[in-house]
């Protein structure tokens, strides 16, 4: 090897060690300003303790709704539909007028019955007169006994004639009354089933002119259970709905409405159970001033039963399987558990719980799929909603 071959190798091998030195120093700089990683802390979770409110148990249960009152209009005396004074559908009061039929010759019957009493009237003033002549005359023995007893024939005649025309000339009112049908009740009137100028009243049957419903106030009917039938007796201390027991309120709530706005009173109960259900017939009346319940509606029926303290956690806070319902609640090592539970009323968005907690626990509320059972949780704690409104809107059954 020549002396500038070994000046060259030593050259390099300088460099590769220069090099190495440096990187040598570069990674140890490097490795001193990082600082060991920490592991990341437990995922945060919203925990909320149970609220203990009075809340109001409740039945809930399914009826329908019935007119108070219902009449069908017919024509009592034959005659040609004169006149229709209603538009259909409209709501009428009680007394207005509705139909007329042509009322001429019940006009005309009634004056010739008038005139038949008149002449009644005056057959027996006159046989009466007779009466009393012929019976001065047979004292001053100038007529007969038969003579008397002729015009005492006359006169009772004549005063059996005057009731008789007395009774047509009210009959000829009564017909020309029933001239003009008028409402019986106030209410909301059907279509007319007939139009002026048809004859009415003519057939073997009564001519149906259209149907009246009564619907302020409007009856709700429904079924209870025996079981519930002894709660209701046990606290009203009677029979519900019966005329000498106190008033039991009654809420309905109709399709696609919240809650249950219409409010009433129970006031009847059938006398017996159905046999083969083992349930007894009710009855509610409620205020229905706007007309927004129609007969024939299925209806959400609530009852009042009892008020009770009770605990109450956010609905949403509620999870279920096979096993039943469960909430996730986080111990005091910061761990989640699984707590089944038994679950009561609704109450708005907050659900009672019979059984299975406290009240001191920390339920989880918010973010459970990140709080498996066993797991450390980070618990941020919540404001429950406030249940004060538990009185109203809890039921007797989950």
């Amino acid at each position: 090897m020549t002396v500038d071959q070994k000046k060259n190798s030593s050259l390099g091998f300088r460099s590769i060690a220069v090099l190495a030195a440096f990187a040598a120093f570069i990674l140890t700089a490097s490795s001193c300003g990082k600082k060991a990683q920490s592991p990341p802390p437990p995922p945060a979770v919203t925990v909320s303790q149970p609220v203990q409110r009075e809340v109001t148990d409740y039945l809930e249960l399914t009826g329908n709704t019935q007119a108070v009152n219902s009449v069908q209009l017919v024509a009592r005396v034959t005659g040609y539909l004169d006149k229709v004074l209603f538009r259909d559908g409209q709501a009428v009061r009680k007394g207005e007028l509705l139909f007329r039929i042509q009322e001429n010759t019940y006009v005309s019957a009634l004056r010739q019955a008038e005139g038949q009493v008149a002449a009644q009237k005056a057959q027996l003033t006159y046989a009466q007169s007779q009466l009393e002549r012929y019976s001065n005359l047979l004292a001053e023995r100038a007529a007969s006994q038969t003579d008397v007893d002729n015009w005492k024939y006359q006169r009772d005649s004549a005063k059996a004639n005057l009731e008789t025309a007395e009774a047509n000339l009210e009959l000829a009112k009564l017909n020309l009354d029933y001239t003009r049908i008028t409402a019986p009740f106030s209410g909301r009137i059907d279509r007319r089933l007939q139009d002026p100028g048809n004859l009415v009243g003519s057939g073997p049957n009564n001519t149906i002119l259209a149907q009246l419903t009564q619907i302020d106030p409007i009856y709700v009917y429904f079924s209870i259970s025996d079981m519930d039938l002894a709660r209701l007796m046990a606290l009203s201390r009677g029979l519900p709905g019966h005329a000498t027991s106190q008033k039991w309120p009654v809420q309905a709530g109709l399709v696609k409405e919240d809650g249950y706005p219409h409010e009433g009173n129970l006031d009847f109960s059938a006398t017996s159970l159905t046999a083969n259900t083992g349930s007894l017939l009710m009855r509610g009346v409620l205020s229905n001033p706007d007309g927004k319940i129609l007969p024939g509606l299925y209806t959400r029926v609530r009852i009042p039963v009892q008020k009770k303290p009770a605990l109450l956690i956010p609905d949403t806070a509620l999870s279920n399987d096979q096993q039943g319902y469960y909430v996730m609640i986080v111990n005091e090592k910061n761990v989640a558990e699984r707590r089944n539970v038994k679950t009561g009323a609704l109450v708005d968005t907050m659900r009672v719980i019979e059984k299975g907690l406290a009240g001191n626990e920390r339920v989880i509320v918010k973010g459970l799929l990140k709080a498996p059972p066993g797991h450390q949780v980070t618990p941020v704690q919540e404001n429950t909603p406030d249940a004060t409104a538990a009185g109203g809107n809890s039921k007797a059954k989950p």
